[in-house]
This record gives structure tokens, C-alpha cells and sequence, in this order.
């Protein structure tokens, strides 16, 4: 468990909910849709006359920096709220690997993990910018707290390391018991498989699905993504059925050699 990204997402999180929550009164010089994100040379031009003076090279600089911050300013700030969603989950990936490693993780479970943080945090994002852009969902508010609930509850799995780590259990009467015993033996496995089923894939699935039949919004990136988390959950149920009875196929193996010895 990491104490620093907890305390990350509790200070980041509502800021984030209230500027999805009140999307409605972000101001946009520009037409929708229209970002102007480059910085027109005509301005710059003159930014660099006025510099050819006794002003000199330091004065170059300021109006160049003034004439990019201006620029910065024309830009909608739903396109800044999409941006601070971004940057939040990229700190949350380059913020766990600047992190002490601590003694209960070893540098290659690290990386392991960190990988694991990419591919969630791009999940997340697209969950989150997918269905919030739609125009329907915008008008209920109802609609808009859930899917933002959800997105915090997937949130939840980045300061846990149980994804990669190993339950070391000592031979104890409690641990010879076979639900105890999986529970050792695949203790990550089982935690991935349970991230993945009521963090992330199954929630989002229940989502989209909501959408789709009972709100009747329908895309082509909406259906696709929720064929996608009907793939990964049946996979994951299917990773869970193989270690169960490879772990069954292990517990009546020793059986047997118990038995004739």
C-alpha cells in the first residue's frame, strides 16, 4: 500500500469531480470543437521587431512568452479539464516509480506493476472522456455522478502492490485448508482476476451497458469498448476456472501420493 498516491487521489479527485460536474459552465472563446493550439508566426514576428532594438535578447524572450500564454488562453477549458485527467494519471505512473520501493516489493515487481499502471490508466482515461463526451449523458446529472463514482472506484487500485505480490503464508493449520491454500498459492493471480471483474472491466462493462439498453446511446466506440470488456471479463473467468482446476488437479496429486506412501 502507498500512503503518498492515496493521499494523491484524495486531493486530486474531487477537484476533478467538480469540474466534470459543472462542465456545463466552462467557458470557449472558440467555436466547438475548435482549438487553436498554434501559435500564429505573424506573432511571433513581430514579437521578434520589436526585439531588434535596444531592447535586446532578454525582451525577445518576454514578448514570445507573452504572445504563447496569450494563446494558451483562447484554448476551451473542457479541453483543460480533459488535460488535467491526463496529466493526473501520468503523474500517478512517473509518481509510484520516483517512489522508496520499500522493502515488501522487489525492483522487478515494480516494473511489472508500473506496466500494469500504463495499460489501467488508458482504460480509465478512455472510460472516462468516452462517456462523459456524450451529449445525452451531459443532460443527466444522475448519469454524470455514477460514471464519475465509477471512475473513482477504478481509481482505488493504484496504491495497492497486491497485484504482484506473493501472500507468504506459514505452514499453519489455517493455511492447510484449500481455500487458504489457493489463496497462497495465487494470491496476485487472484488479485489481478478480482481487479479486473469488480474494479475496473466489470464495472465499466455495467456502464456501458446501462448506456446501451436502457439510455439507448449507441457509437462505435462505445459498442466496441464494451465488446472489449465482455472479452476480458470472460477471459478473466476463464483465467480463474484453469487455476482453480490446475490447483484442484495439484491438491489430489499429493493426495494420492500421501495415500500410497
Amino acid at each position: 500500500f502507498s500512503p503518498a498516491i492515496f493521499l494523491y487521489l484524495i486531493c486530486t479527485v474531487p477537484s476533478l469531480w467538480l469540474l466534470e460536474i459543472h462542465h456545463g459552465t466552462q467557458y470557449c472563446g472558440n467555436e466547438p470543437g475548435a482549438v487553436q493550439m498554434n501559435v500564429s508566426n505573424q506573432d511571433f514576428n513581430q514579437s521578434r521587431d520589436t526585439s531588434h532594438g535596444s531592447e535586446g535578447t532578454g525582451h525577445h524572450i518576454i514578448q514570445t512568452a507573452k504572445v504563447f500564454v496569450n494563446h494558451l488562453s483562447t484554448i476551451c477549458e473542457t479541453v483543460w479539464t480533459l488535460a488535467l485527467h491526463q496529466t493526473f494519471l501520468l503523474l500517478l505512473v512517473v509518481g509510484r516509480w520516483l517512489l522508496p520501493i520499500g522493502v515488501e516489493i522487489t525492483r522487478d515487481q515494480l516494473s511489472q506493476l508500473l506496466l500494469m499502471f500504463v495499460g489501467t490508466a488508458a482504460d480509465i482515461l478512455e472510460f472516462a472522456s468516452e462517456t462523459l463526451d456524450i451529449e445525452d449523458v451531459r443532460k443527466n446529472y444522475a448519469l454524470i455522478n455514477a460514471i464519475l463514482a465509477v471512475w473513482t472506484w477504478s481509481m482505488l487500485q493504484f496504491p495497492l502492490d497486491l497485484a504482484v505480490q506473493h501472500i507468504g503464508c506459514k505452514p499453519t493449520a489455517s493455511t492447510r485448508r484449500i481455500p487458504s491454500l489457493l489463496l497462497c498459492r495465487y494470491s496476485a493471480e487472484l488479485w489481478n482476476i478480482g481487479v479486473s471483474l469488480f474494479i475496473q472491466d466489470g464495472p465499466f462493462f455495467i456502464v456501458r451497458s446501462i448506456l446501451m439498453g436502457h439510455f439507448r446511446i449507441f457509437n462505435q466506440m462505445l459498442v466496441f469498448f464494451t465488446a472489449k470488456n465482455i472479452l476480458v471479463v470472460t477471459l478473466q473467468l476463464y483465467r480463474l476456472a484453469v487455476i482453480t482446476l490446475d490447483f484442484r488437479a495439484t491438491i489430489l496429486q499429493k493426495s494420492r501420493k500421501e495415500v500410497s506412501c
